[in-house]
């Protein structure tokens, strides 16, 4: 299953240093880095899970969560085992910690052309690298992505963040969307419960808004981690004056999960009040996650409501087909938003 990796320098003792993410593996022959799917073959960087899909299915896009990208469409889900941090409340960790528990199993490699071919017999419209770090299959998401796009399907990471400018840079002529998931906003909190830092998060956010990839943030609040409200509140300072009031924040419900299952769900009324706080702000798109109830979408000029959601079941109703508001004719903020759609 050893596949060439992309970015990274050879050393003249035979270690490599690996230029995907911002840890900047150091490796030695024999050796993985810190994801475990990326191995020093006697002086070679290779990946050991290119075509090697541990999940894939068809989701509705707002599943990842996007809200205002190619609203009420399809998007086919893939994923490879492994991710680049440990975080103790990881939803997915059965898969997403897989090469530091256990053996990967082996399975046939999926080609790129299988996948493309997939996505459009299935009638999506788009391709989302997710469920585990996209940035650790890289190589697998650049080979599908390039032909996806030539297809004229969309590609989504959803991702930690944690990548290099460099992959950021090489994957964006074919990236469309991604949502980021700020998991905090003290970087304490992400050496000590993800094994990461914060700011390489940040920059990746930056980056993306500068490179008009679409950009969509999450926030899974969690208890005693990352619910004070100073905190939140400084997270959302940060989503209006660096990456602009019109970038949609999601707030997701935590429930115990992995190795947090020593606390109870959040507690609904925070994610409320900081839906509140983050109006107050000037942030125009918040949503709830995790919790039943409205999550629609309204126009931020009249108030009207432009998309109607119940669960995953999108309806747009208030926007034309150049997706504008029909009541005062303000633009909504997305990609492929219209009456169409």
């Amino acid at each position: 299953m050893l596949h060439d990796a992309l970015l990274y320098d050879e050393r003249e003792d035979g270690t490599v240093q690996c230029n995907l993410c911002a840890h900047y593996c150091e490796i030695r022959p024999g050796h993985r880095g810190i994801c475990r799917v990326r191995e020093n073959q006697e002086g070679k960087l290779k990946t050991l899970v290119y075509g090697n899909l541990i999940s894939r299915s068809v989701d509705p896009i707002e599943k990842k969560p996007l809200y205002h990208f190619l609203p009420g469409s399809r998007s086919y889900s893939i994923a490879t085992p492994g991710c680049n941090f440990h975080c103790e409340w990881c939803q997915n960790w059965q898969i997403s910690q897989m090469p530091r528990i256990m053996e990967m199993p082996s399975s046939q490699r999926i080609a790129p052309e299988e996948i493309v071919k997939a996505a459009i017999r299935t009638g999506s419209q788009s391709i989302a690298y997710t469920y585990t770090e996209p940035t650790i299959f890289f190589e697998y998401t650049y080979g599908v992505a390039r032909l996806a796009s030539a297809k004229g399907l969309k590609n989504i990471y959803v991702t930690n963040g944690f990548m290099t400018a460099e992959a950021l840079y090489k994957i964006q002529p074919y990236l469309d969307a991604a949502n980021v998931d700020i998991k905090a906003f003290r970087d304490e909190t992400y050496r000590r419960l993800m094994g990461g830092r914060l700011e390489p998060v940040l920059e990746t956010c930056r980056r993306m808004k500068k490179l008009d990839i679409w950009l969509e943030i999450t926030t899974l609040i969690v208890p005693g981690v990352n619910d004070n409200p100073q905190e939140l509140e400084d997270l959302a300072r940060f989503i209006y004056e660096d990456l602009g009031p019109e970038t949609p924040w999601h707030l997701s419900r935590f429930y115990p999960q992995y190795k947090m299952t020593d606390r109870a769900p959040t507690e609904e009324s925070i994610l409320y009040q900081t839906r509140t706080m983050g109006e107050s702000i000037g942030l125009k798109y918040i949503y709830i996650g995790n919790v039943y109830g409205e999550n629609n979408t309204r126009c931020k000029i009249c108030g009207q409501t432009l998309i109607r959601r119940e669960g995953y079941i999108t309806h747009l109703t208030g926007v034309d087909k150049d997706g504008a508001c029909t009541k005062c004719g303000t633009k909504l903020d997305g990609v492929g938003i219209n009456a169409a759609s």
